[in-house]
């Protein structure tokens, strides 16, 4: 197992006295590899520099007062020793933006997590004994924990026990701002709480009944309806309200949609992983002004834009929620309205961070949740961001790996002028050929052709506007009693 805080990595601590099997003994046989590999398999191994450094007093107050002092776990199956420091490291950059200060990390590796204590009841005891020495309140554990692993966790280790989800789901909460995105939330909330619904002690056995039974009422009583089934009862039709709302949030959505459809708009879908520059990309763009946090989940709820391309074609920019490893599912199933957008975009701008120290491993997982979505299949386009802050020797990797992709800086605006020329040649491009002559008193429709169209000769006669240029099938028919499709 392995543990963060800002003290020197320790070797692994596994008896050293184990003698060697007998045949290796007799041929003299170097068991050192085998015997490392025992080794790690059993040892709790602190992880560096993911302790939370308070900077200065009034931090230090503020943290006393305010923040939850947490120990990370993780178990590790598959990958390198690299991958899950890398996972840890992550899972402490979610518990700063939720709050807490990070005390210590562990981590172990297992064929799978225990099922009982998801790390086994002997490095169990050993966390128990990290959490006293260091005084935490809180642990949160890498992974998704069963209701069986959260119980008997927080049974040995006699304090809060929170995994993965339930962190994610709370940075969620505390970011959501608009009533769709709460509403979301909370659903994504209430799914995830109502298996690891548990009674008051042991028997689960509380009768709910009428006012002289201490219970919930007229609508509560049951033939031995328990407080637990009660609440279970009431988590479910609360699900059922806030599917129902939602689904009347994601009416009027589509039909903003389909009013931009209407008037031919393409439109362009940011998406990416949580923190590489989304936000600040549509800023660079557009200049809509939205909040820019160098912090995770910073962007709840979708923002739409109109933008121009260096053609004059107008289109729209949205920017969307980030994407992380392991997203709750109950979050994607809860946030599907709002990432519909991406699904019904005419392009798709996958933002990376080149800074981050796995920008492969973040495009991977940002198309596992497209795949969910069924947006897989919309073009897509790779956004290289925050090349300020790489190395050269990290940009030639990456330009190996990703020879498409376009590289930008959203903070110093290197690169915009290349994206907006992209942007402006991979969206659709309308099909009809027309030559008209449009009076002066339908600038209307003029206006109509450069904002939808593609304009390539204008000129003012007599009888008002002569335009030839490329328009959609609907506004060519809006056009037709002025002049003729060409060809």
């Amino acid at each position: 197992m392995t543990t963060a805080a800002n003290t020197p990595v320790e070797e692994p601590t596994a008896p050293s006295t184990r003698p060697a099997p007998a045949a290796d003994r007799r041929e003299g046989k170097d068991d050192t590899t085998g015997s490392y590999a025992l080794e790690a398999r059993g040892a709790l191994r602190r992880v560096a520099g993911l302790g939370t450094e308070l900077a200065d007093v009034t931090e230090v107050e503020y943290r006393q007062l305010r923040l939850e002092r947490v120990v990370l776990v993780g178990v590790w199956t598959e990958g390198t020793q690299v991958d899950a420091d890398r996972s840890l490291a992550e899972l402490a950059a979610l518990a700063e933006t939720a709050g807490s200060e990070v005390l210590e990390a562990v981590s172990q590796r297992r064929d799978k997590p225990d099922a009982a204590t998801y790390v086994g009841s002997g490095k169990a005891n050993e966390i128990r004994d990290i959490v006293a020495a260091t005084g935490a309140d809180t642990v949160i554990c890498d992974g998704e924990l069963t209701p069986g692993q959260l119980n008997q966790l927080e049974k040995v280790l006699k304090v809060k026990v929170v995994d993965r989800t339930a962190l994610i789901l709370d940075i969620f909460a505390q970011h959501a701002t608009s009533r769709e995105g709460k509403a979301q939330v909370e659903l994504a909330q209430m799914q995830y709480m109502l298996p690891r619904l548990r009674g008051w002690g042991e028997s689960l056995s509380r009768q709910a009944g009428g006012r002289v039974a201490g219970g919930g009422g007229i609508g509560t009583r049951g033939p031995g309806e328990t407080k637990i089934e009660t609440d279970r009862r009431r988590i479910r039709t609360r699900v059922s309200k806030l599917r129902r709302e939602i689904a009347g949030m994601a009416t009027a959505r589509a039909t903003q949609r389909n009013s931009r459809d209407r008037n031919a708009t393409p439109s362009v879908a940011i998406a990416g992983y949580t923190n590489a520059g989304k936000s600040s990309l549509l800023n660079q763009l557009t200049g809509a002004g939205v909040l820019v946090e160098n912090a995770l989940f910073a962007t709840l709820d979708p923002t739409v834009r109109r933008a121009e391309g260096p053609d004059g074609r107008e289109y729209t920019l949205t920017d969307t929620v980030g994407f992380v490893r392991h997203l709750p599912h109950q979050l994607v199933d809860a946030f599907r309205s709002t990432l519909e957008e991406v699904a019904a975009a005419d392009l798709l701008l996958h933002v990376v961070d080149g800074s981050d120290p796995d920008p492969l491993g973040q495009i991977n997982a940002v198309h596992v949740v497209l795949q969910d979505i069924d947006a897989s299949s919309v073009p897509e386009v790779i956004v290289v961001n925050k090349v300020d802050a790489m190395d050269e020797e990290s940009i030639l990797t990456l330009r190996q790996a990703l020879p498409k992709a376009v590289w930008v800086s959203a903070r110093t605006g290197a690169g915009m002028d290349e994206l907006r020329e992209l942007i402006a040649a991979r969206l659709p491009h309308p099909d009809v050929d027309v030559d008209v002559l449009v009076p002066y008193d339908r600038g209307d429709l003029v206006a109509r052709v450069h904002r939808d169209g593609e304009v390539l000769a204008e000129a003012h006669e007599a009888g008002g506007t002569r335009l030839t240029a490329r328009v959609d099938g609907a506004l060519a028919a809006a056009l037709e009693e002025f002049g003729a499709p060409v060809g």
